[in-house]
């Protein structure tokens, strides 16, 4: 798996000319560390007794974001998995008529599956920047606020990344339906992603001067 790699293993991987894993891997890596940050903010929040009257909603932030973590860190390998779905329905066979048919048909779901795995890690990344955005709104230790800048930026990184995955492959998808359906997910996350972080890093950049 290669999110048991060491950071060391998972970039030569990266580095070669291996099919897998890419950008969707690393997009998934990102909301990963994006939450991981935004639980050290949580924990590093709660050892401040001034902040106390924020206490619940830091340990609210912190099991949610761990969940996140964990969500996101099975998606660096699903993403490859997902990309390997693709490559093998183009091998299936194509002697027959119906041969062929089975053979679009996979390879149709296999695109479909690539699209699915990113868009569930742009959908993660967003999560985890609203939990960033409750941190910002409800005060936290000032002391990580460059910490807390830094896992909103992953989660930015995320979730374009894992968008650029979903669009590559939405143009071999010829289901007219699902097209229009995922386009307009699209739109409405990055909406709400974009206003997100255009809040938060004012506010960080604020704290940090």
């Amino acid at each position: 798996m290669l999110r048991q790699k060491t950071v060391e293993d998972f970039c030569r991987i990266l580095s070669s000319d291996a099919p897998a894993p890419g950008g969707g891997s690393v997009s998934a890596l990102n909301g990963a560390m994006a939450a991981s940050l935004v639980a050290m903010v949580a924990e590093l929040s709660l050892k401040r007794p001034e902040l106390e009257g924020c206490f619940p909603g830091y340990r609210e932030i912190l099991a949610d974001a761990l969940e996140l973590k964990s969500r996101l860190g099975a998606l660096v390998d699903r993403d490859s998995e997902a990309f390997f779905e693709v490559m093998d329905a183009f091998k299936l066979p194509k002697g027959t008529d119906d041969e062929k048919k089975a053979r679009s048909a996979a390879i149709q779901q296999g695109y479909k599956t690539a699209v699915g795995v990113p868009l569930e890690t742009a959908a993660l990344s967003l999560r985890t920047a609203r939990l960033g955005e409750r941190m910002v709104d409800l005060g936290f230790n000032t002391n990580a606020a460059s910490d807390l800048g830094v896992g909103l930026e992953c989660a930015r990184t995320g979730f374009l990344g894992a968008m650029m995955n979903v669009s590559i492959n939405l143009g071999s998808i010829k289901d007219a339906g699902y097209l229009e359906d995922i386009r307009h997910q699209k739109a409405r996350m990055s909406s709400e992603i974009t206003a997100i972080l255009d809040k938060c890093t004012g506010k960080l950049a604020a704290q940090l001067s």
